[in-house]
């Protein structure tokens, strides 16, 4: 196989790991795959780098300066590997070999940078290629970034680019965990986990694979996770599966709104617990769910939306702290879904101001970590699908 395996900071952070790791390499090597490496800064020293910055300087004598923990850490293992008879040459920005480049808006040139990975791809016989991460160089040959995470997007990207079988990250935990390990007993390693689910945990706080990287993945990339003690980087840890899509899909059926007014109801403990259960000894399916200080407010379908009126009212009547419950009918619900939908300033406003102008109502706006839903007047839906499918075209 084609393996681009990524060698996190805590996998480098002393002399006995990148032994470690070089000893994964050249088993693998020496089992006749292929593998390219892609090597973080050692422990934690581009925060140390960050934070000894403290007098004044430019973004280039920044990047500079923050590409020596990098720099370093290739180094280190390719002397590793020579010890251990692997033919290996480190790549690092103003190597006439080095392949990540980007544009005059600090944006990855696809066109360049799968042009130079085809090129090292097509040296790997017997040659173990070790590359910076994080770093790039523009036209130019100013080094540059590719920001916080960079280097899981360097591994995975180079993967995607270099025809791989696979990328492996090496990190300090044994893949995806059921929770984290440090706060809750029992967390365990799950075997495969959707890129989708991941995007999400990882747009809320899972240090896992950084979303930028996920980006890259496509149908035919595998992606694995494992940890760095685990010592084999041809089996075990997580298998991430399938690829991003950007997806604008619009709810074929019309939606209910049912909204529960009653006073200071986000300080309530239970009561999203409390309504929801009254809707759930009927089966009603809750498409959405929005709350604010003194409402909450429930999307399910409209052929249940009296049968879900009468169940909500029970339980208003019955609870001093609920005031009412209304029902609006018929409403549209149109969704953007994509990988880098979060890391695009400003991607709300794109979405909701063009369809303000038109004249369109916005009943509702839910967001998560990587979706924008807009719920409109059903006969307004045409209209807005149209607006937002030209804002993403």
């Amino acid at each position: 196989m084609r393996v681009v395996a990524k060698f996190g900071g805590t996998s480098l952070g002393s002399g006995d790991r990148i032994e470690r790791a070089a000893d994964s390499v050249a088993s693998a090597v020496a089992a006749g795959h292929e593998i390219a490496v892609v090597a973080s800064a050692m422990g934690s020293t581009t925060d140390d780098l960050l934070d000894d910055i403290t007098f004044e300087t430019d973004d280039a004598d920044r990047a500079e300066i923050v590409s020596m923990g990098e720099r370093t850490s290739v180094r280190m293992l390719k002397a590793a590997l020579s010890v251990r008879d692997v033919d290996a040459v480190f790549l690092e920005p103003g190597h006439p070999d080095w392949p990540v480049i980007t544009d005059e808006r600090g944006e990855v040139d696809v066109a360049e940078t799968k042009r130079r990975a085809r090129e090292i791809a097509a040296d790997m016989d017997g040659v173990v290629p070790i590359i910076t991460g994080f770093l790039a160089e523009d036209h130019d040959g100013n080094v540059t970034t590719l920001g916080r995470g960079g280097s899981d997007t360097t591994a995975v990207m180079l993967g995607n680019y270099m025809d791989a079988d696979e990328v492996v990250i090496v990190t300090d935990v044994e893949g995806v965990m059921t929770g984290d390990p440090r706060v809750v007993e029992g967390a365990r390693n799950v075997g495969q986990i959707t890129v989708d689910e991941l995007r999400n945990l990882s747009f809320r706080g899972a240090e896992v694979v950084a979303p930028s990287a996920l980006s890259y993945k496509d149908e035919d990339l595998a992606v694995r996770v494992v940890h760095y003690q685990h010592g084999d980087l041809l089996r075990g840890g997580t298998r991430i599966e399938g690829e991003f899509e950007s997806l604008i899909d619009m709810r074929e059926e019309p939606l209910a709104c049912l909204t529960i007014a009653g006073r200071a109801i986000r300080n309530r403990p239970g009561i999203l617990s409390e309504l929801t259960n009254a809707l759930r000894a009927e089966e009603i399916n809750i498409d959405a769910v929005a709350s604010g200080m003194d409402s909450v407010t429930f999307y399910v379908d409209v052929d249940v939306a009296e049968t879900a009126e009468a169940l909500l009212h029970e339980t208003v009547v019955t609870d001093e702290a609920l005031s009412s419950v209304t029902v609006a009918d018929p409403i549209a619900v149109i969704r953007v879904t994509g990988g880098e939908l979060p890391n695009q300033s400003g991607v709300i406003q794109d979405i909701i101001a063009p369809i303000a102008e038109a004249g369109i109502n916005i009943i509702d706006l839910i967001t998560s970590a990587t979706s924008v839903a807009v719920f409109v007047d059903w006969d307004d839906r045409e209209e807005a699908l149209e607006i937002v499918q030209d804002r993403f075209d």
